[in-house]
């Protein structure tokens, strides 16, 4: 997820109070179903298909959307993980000592159809670094973009192929994206900055 100030760490974040809930889990569920089938639709199948999922929370949609994909095809579609802190332009505004963990991509992207996956869209500089994080691996055919909540403001000239839903947001807002995997809940919340 992009630079939002809260990053999705919780709504005891300082600075951030929730405003509204987005989406409930079945939502979210049923949004996942919806965006495996306009892949599978798109690709024809799975051929030559595989999925990166942007850490943090981009890694278990990307799984997720995996896993609907092999109930529609009842074939395996690969899933990477790749961490994209050092590719950051923002690297010095997001923390002194950024922990970075190892991108996993057990299978080369080149000549691939990769699906980056994410939860959020929102300035584009998240989806730029992890293009650059992404080369070292291979030349890809064609990369898309698949993200949970597109919340508009883009600094960079950046749009994703594949979007949950498109959220109308000010500057102040934030979207918290929760998912069990890394939150131990599943839900998608407005929230508003309150410093």
């Amino acid at each position: 997820m992009e630079n939002q100030t809260a990053q999705g760490a919780g709504s005891a974040e300082a600075g951030v109070r929730e405003k509204s809930q987005l989406m409930s889990a079945s939502e979210i569920d049923r949004t996942l179903v919806r965006l495996a089938h306009e892949v599978v639709e798109r690709h024809n199948g799975t051929e030559n298909l595989v999925f990166v999922g942007i850490r943090r929370r981009g890694v278990p949609l990307a799984s997720r959307l995996a896993e609907k994909i092999a109930q529609i095809e009842k074939k395996v579609t690969p899933v990477g993980i790749l961490d994209i802190t050092f590719y950051r332009d923002d690297l010095s505004m997001i923390d002194q000592k950024p922990v970075v963990q190892a991108s996993k991509l057990a299978f080369s992207v080149e000549g691939k159809d990769v699906i980056l996956t994410d939860d959020v869209l929102y300035t584009g500089r998240t989806t730029r670094a992890a293009l650059d994080a992404l080369l070292p691996n291979g030349r890809p055919r064609r990369v898309e973009l698949c993200v949970l909540i597109d919340r508009g403001h883009r600094e960079l000239p950046i749009q994703a192929n594949y979007v949950g839903r498109t959220v109308q947001t000010s500057d102040s807002e934030v979207i918290e994206v929760r998912l069990k995997e890394v939150d131990g809940e599943e839900r998608v919340m407005m929230c508003e900055k309150t410093m």
